[in-house]
């Protein structure tokens, strides 16, 4: 493994007599490989600028991956736009009663999609979506079967907690029935979406009516105890405080330490166009920055962080691997609108194989593709591109 290490640039800035004692203390502990605690994390965001931390979150992203930076090949299938939620922040849903201005796919419809990558060498399907009254339990089983009876090498990624929450309480069963009625139709890994921000007093002003932070979290648990794999998100740069974001994160520790099973932590940007929050501005870069090293600072039992390029935008999406990141999710395929109704720099994300490894080349960093459990199938550092692979105007 390539370590270029950022240890000699650490120990530059804590011989820095302006640096702050608590901010030294903290790094030291960090470079001990000791837990921060909550109130410590708190101290990062409020004093850290964003050259500290990230010299800081690089030093731990390298001493763990070295310059290895994740992706993998993968397509979106978002069953429905249509919900029963009304969260102020997003800009994708539309409620029933407006359902003629969405889309609804039938499970045939979503076959098809999977049919149409037959013979390209993806590794994933990610299911996710609004919350449809008429689409529950066993309309996602049957549609979980037909696509491993299809292609069984395709790992099924599915379902919001959210999602989860509704389908569940519609089939009177309890949450470790559901999942298991899920795993055992085909799903193997579930993404983090849903939830948002854990404390109750951001979660009751912006998405009041969907499932709380313990009801999020004991789903991921039952995920967990069955075996299976799942990421976990937060929702920044909108209402939040720093003390918010620690909070969230710390919740998200402390299940980790109990269950092991999350793959991924990744931060997911507010974006203000097309919702109900539109009169709140964005984050700006240096605030995101410091996000993703905060991250990865406190999150010391998650293995990777990840930068959703299709949110970030591509640029920014680099800058994070010197923040933390390593990883930028995957190709996509342009089969997302989640994020481009909200106004994100990527109105159509898609990104073939060639340009995103050279997209994390041009970073300084190894591009590694692997599948959904992060096992390595091929690095790319040495392969070279043809201009038609990148698709470049020459």
């Amino acid at each position: 493994m390539t370590m270029r290490q950022d240890y000699p640039a650490v120990q530059t800035l804590l011989q820095q007599p302006s640096l702050d004692t608590d901010l030294k203390n903290i790094a030291e502990k960090i470079l001990r490989q000791e837990r921060i605690t909550p109130a410590e994390g708190l101290t990062l965001f409020e004093k850290g600028d964003v050259g500290f931390l990230g010299a800081l979150a690089n030093h731990v992203r390298e001493r763990m991956h070295g310059d290895k930076t994740y992706f993998n090949r993968n397509f979106h299938i978002e069953p429905t736009n249509v919900c029963v939620f009304t969260c102020h922040f997003c800009s994708y849903s539309r409620l029933y009663k407006n359902r003629e201005e969405g889309w609804e796919l039938s499970i045939d419809q979503m076959l098809d999609i999977v049919k149409s990558y037959d013979g390209q060498p993806v590794t994933e399907v990610h299911i996710v979506g609004g919350v449809h009254p008429k689409m529950q339990l066993d309309f996602f089983v049957e549609l979980i079967q037909k696509i491993k009876a299809h292609r069984p090498d395709l790992h099924i990624k599915g379902f919001t907690a959210v999602e989860l929450d509704y389908m569940f309480r519609k089939a009177k069963v309890s949450v470790d029935e559901g999942m298991r009625i899920l795993n055992e139709a085909g799903l193997q890994s579930m993404p983090g979406g849903g939830a948002e921000i854990f404390h109750p007093d951001v979660r009751a002003k912006i998405c009041h009516d969907k499932v709380d932070a313990d009801g999020w979290l004991a789903i991921h648990r039952a995920a967990h105890n069955r075996g299976m794999v799942t990421n976990a998100t937060m929702l920044y740069g909108h209402i939040e405080t720093y003390e918010h974001r620690i909070d969230h994160m710390e919740h998200l520790r402390q299940l980790q330490d109990e269950t092991h099973g999350f793959n991924t932590f990744i931060p997911l940007k507010f974006r203000n166009q097309g919702n109900d929050m539109s009169n709140i501005p964005e984050s700006s870069i240096v605030e995101d920055l410091k996000l993703y090293a905060v991250a990865r600072l406190y999150m010391d039992n998650f293995p990777h962080i990840k930068a959703y390029w299709p949110m970030l935008g591509r640029n920014t999406a680099q800058l994070t691997l010197s923040f933390g990141v390593n990883d930028l999710d995957g190709t996509i395929d342009d089969t997302t609108k989640i994020y481009s109704m909200a106004g994100a720099e990527e109105q159509n994300p898609s990104m073939n194989t060639a340009q995103l490894a050279h997209l994390i080349k041009q970073a300084g960093r190894r591009p590694v593709e692997r599948d959904t459990v992060y096992n390595e199938i091929k690095d790319y550092t040495d392969v070279v591109f043809s201009d038609e692979e990148l698709l470049v105007t020459k």
